[in-house]
């Protein structure tokens, strides 16, 4: 489902009943990171912390490496922890085209390595990063800890009559975009609704001052963003297509899938508005149970809070406590373990509670 868009018109209006100020440090974001390159282009980093197995974070669509302003460094607190803007996003340079996850796990790879971050590593995915991260599961499984996926587009599983529902939005979602990339490229005025494409609006209420500045002025003067959200939106069939195709086990790497019930889910509607969003919240849900069935270590965690839309920025510990579960179980695997001689006290780690 193409989550960032349900009812966007409530979560603006939900944003400014939650906010609880700017997201301590973002400033950060308002900068260039360190960029590494693809092969074939440049991926922007924010790495924080330190420690093995490093998480990498990945966002929705239309959103970049902001998004983890209020996560990031908390799990940069027990390990090292990456986020990164997609290519065209942020500051990240425009990459090939078309936008697609194969494309973008690839260059997340080879930008991965060329960091010297090295594997394995627990994947963050929210929204529209599930698929690229899905995908950078499968093509490289042997440099995966684990996942943990928040919000997860599920247009690959979800039945028939959703994903129809989708692909037929797919245009108009791309004729917005293009109506205010070409905005720009004639430097003709910007739509009034062009800022309300990213993150969950423009500015955010949880930013500082000096990101949301930041990030309005790439929105209001840069053809990029437009240019890989119009192509993601467009490749996005295909994605479902790929992971329905490419089914690969997890083994017993752990999963965590935290299902949300509340994709714009208004304060008060008709009653059939009603039924059709509980349809919709059961069938997404059952949908995200299926990936339960990739490993032997996999849990769903469900938030029912309507009023936490951007559970990232709202609820931080709603993703937090999944990240730290897998970081715990996978440094605890007796693989991982450093080797003690004969009779040695067993070492302790400092994780905090299980």
């Amino acid at each position: 489902m193409i989550r960032r868009y349900l009812g966007l018109a409530v979560c603006l209006l939900l944003a400014s009943q939650t906010a609880t100020g700017a997201a301590n440090g973002d400033g950060i974001y308002a900068r260039p990171g360190v960029r590494y390159s693809t092969g074939s282009g440049s991926l922007n980093f924010y790495c924080m912390g330190s420690g093995t197995p490093a998480v990498v974070f990945d966002q929705g669509w239309g959103d970049w490496s902001p998004a983890w302003a209020v996560v990031q460094p908390q799990v940069a607190t027990f390990t090292r922890s990456c986020s990164y803007d997609r290519a065209g996003y942020g500051f990240s340079k425009p990459g090939p085209m078309p936008r697609g996850s194969v494309q973008i796990a690839d260059e997340l790879h080879a930008a991965l390595h060329h960091a010297g971050i090295s594997p394995p590593y627990i994947l963050v995915a929210a929204a529209f990063g599930s698929y690229g991260m899905r995908v950078f599961a499968d093509r490289y499984m042997s440099e995966v800890a684990g996942i943990v996926l928040s919000d997860a587009d599920d247009g690959d599983v979800e039945p028939a009559k959703w994903q129809a529902r989708d692909r037929n939005g797919i245009p108009q979602l791309v004729a917005g975009m293009r109506r205010c990339r070409d905005a720009i490229a004639s430097r003709s005025p910007l739509p009034a609704a062009c800022p309300r494409n990213f993150f969950r609006g423009l500015p955010e209420p949880t930013f500082s001052r000096e990101l949301n500045a930041t990030l309005l002025s790439e929105i209001q003067t840069q053809t990029a963003p437009y240019d890989a959200a119009i192509s993601e939106m467009e490749e996005m069939p295909d994605d479902w297509s790929y992971l329905q195709q490419h089914v690969t086990s997890f083994g017993s790497r752990p999963v965590r899938v935290i299902t949300t019930w509340h994709f714009g889910r208004p304060p008060s509607r008709p009653a059939d508005v009603r039924l059709e969003r509980l349809a919709f919240e059961r069938d997404s849900a059952r949908a995200q149970a299926s990936w339960l069935r990739l490993s032997t270590n996999a849990r769903q965690v469900f938030d029912y809070n309507e009023y936490r839309y951007y559970i990232q920025l709202d609820h931080p510990l709603i993703i937090l406590e999944p990240i730290r579960d897998v970081f715990h179980t996978v440094v605890f695997r007796s693989h991982m373990l450093p080797k003690r001689s004969p009779g040695e006290a067993p070492r302790h780690y400092g994780l905090g509670r299980p």
